[in-house]
């Protein structure tokens, strides 16, 4: 839909990333902007009936709408993902190259630059996770596309038009000396896909990486005599950690434990979606293999969860469902959290920051939703 100059909306319900809020205006200006919380209404006038929340922040999205970005990296691509996503509440996200050859990586890149160039809608950078991991935890990750970091790759993620850059890379497989590289370059470092010991990953984060892909998935366990990476993670409060609720990645104890380690603000919902989300296929090609859908769950042809079915506004729902947390600090992890650790100006509603916005029904269905002031999902 087309976005409109100086829209106010009289939402009945709001929470603007710190607490909820009754009968309350939000003035849009032409630039996209919010102008202003409450106060007098000027322009156009729309009431919202339901829970007006931040826009969520997806960093690991791999696909959705249909396409794979591994399959597909273009701009058009990232166009079908974005309405794939949005009509699940996502307003930023970070299109997810997994593992693959360096052709498709520079290829995925000039396509967020062009996005980025182009305005696609929630596209704010770009995660290559992988190719430098353990092949002991790849996981679906394709093991002959594994490899050490060179400098094509480290010239393609020092590029400073792809947004937000974010590499997953497996510590024992990449030098302490070539993270601090990466991080003076601007690049963020997670840590995922390893199957390191507890020495080696505090090395990685003292040389500047600061989260952990997938608690829990594809990394080293703990052990009674070796914390390993899940232990290290849950014992260092200043690693932001993500979190695939989707039921089959991770169980409702596991989130429970994360919940009860790690400080507030540390733990990130994300989704690990692929191609099928927003779409009615039930089945796609990865590499070699034949991905299939059974319900929510999405399993290799070779026998291995491979990514996820969840979208953003169903790992709030679950979250909040199975671990008894409140609604609101469950909508900090999917939008206000993430966007800390991005660096991002979002998760909130409040004067001069992006009108990225959604509006949520009694049972927690998307509604609507706003990036930057632009209404681009409305359901039935």
């Amino acid at each position: 839909m087309e976005g409109r100059e100086g829209i106010t909306l009289l939402a009945s319900k709001l929470f603007d990333g710190e607490r909820i809020l009754t009968d309350v205006a939000v003035t849009i200006g032409e630039n996209g902007l919010i102008g202003a919380i409450g106060g007098g209404v000027t322009s156009s006038v729309e009431r919202l009936s339901g829970l007006l929340v931040p826009g969520l922040v997806d960093i690991q999205v791999n696909g959705g709408g249909g396409v794979l970005f591994n399959q597909d990296p273009t701009l058009s691509a990232l166009q079908q993902i974005s309405e794939a996503h949005a009509q699940f509440g996502t307003t930023a996200f970070l299109p997810t190259l997994i593992t693959d050859r360096l052709s498709v990586m520079q290829r995925a890149a000039d396509a967020v630059s062009e996005a980025l160039s182009a305005g696609v809608p929630g596209v704010v950078g770009v995660h290559f996770e992988g190719p430098h991991l353990s092949t002991a935890k790849k996981g679906t990750h394709e093991q002959g596309f594994i490899r050490p970091l060179s400098d094509e790759e480290l010239s393609l993620y020092a590029r400073d038009d792809l947004g937000i850059r974010l590499v997953t890379l497996a510590p024992e497989s990449v030098a302490s000396s070539d993270i601090r590289n990466l991080v003076s370059l601007g690049v963020h470092v997670c840590l995922g896909h390893s199957n390191t010991n507890a020495e080696t990953v505090e090395a990685a984060l003292s040389a500047g990486a600061t989260g952990f892909t997938h608690l829990f998935n594809a990394m080293s366990p703990l052990h009674s005599r070796e914390p390993g990476m899940v232990g290290t993670a849950l014992i260092r409060d200043d690693a932001w950690c993500g979190l695939i609720a989707d039921g089959h990645h991770v169980s409702v104890g596991a989130i429970k434990l994360a919940l009860k380690a790690k400080p507030r603000g540390k733990l990130l919902l994300v989704t690990d979606a692929m191609s099928l989300v927003g779409s009615e296929k039930m089945s796609f090609p990865l590499f070699d293999r034949i991905v299939t859908r059974r319900g929510s769950k999405l399993t290799s042809s070779t026998g291995e969860l491979a990514g996820s079915h969840l979208d953003m506004i169903g790992a709030v729902r679950n979250v909040h469902d199975w671990c008894n947390v409140e609604l609101v600090e469950v909508l900090r992890m999917a939008s206000l959290y993430p966007a800390q650790f991005l660096g991002l100006r979002a998760g909130v509603i409040a004067e001069g920051v992006r009108a990225n916005m959604v509006l949520l029904g009694e049972d927690l269905q998307v509604c609507r939703t706003w990036i930057e002031g632009v209404e681009v999902y409305q359901g039935d």
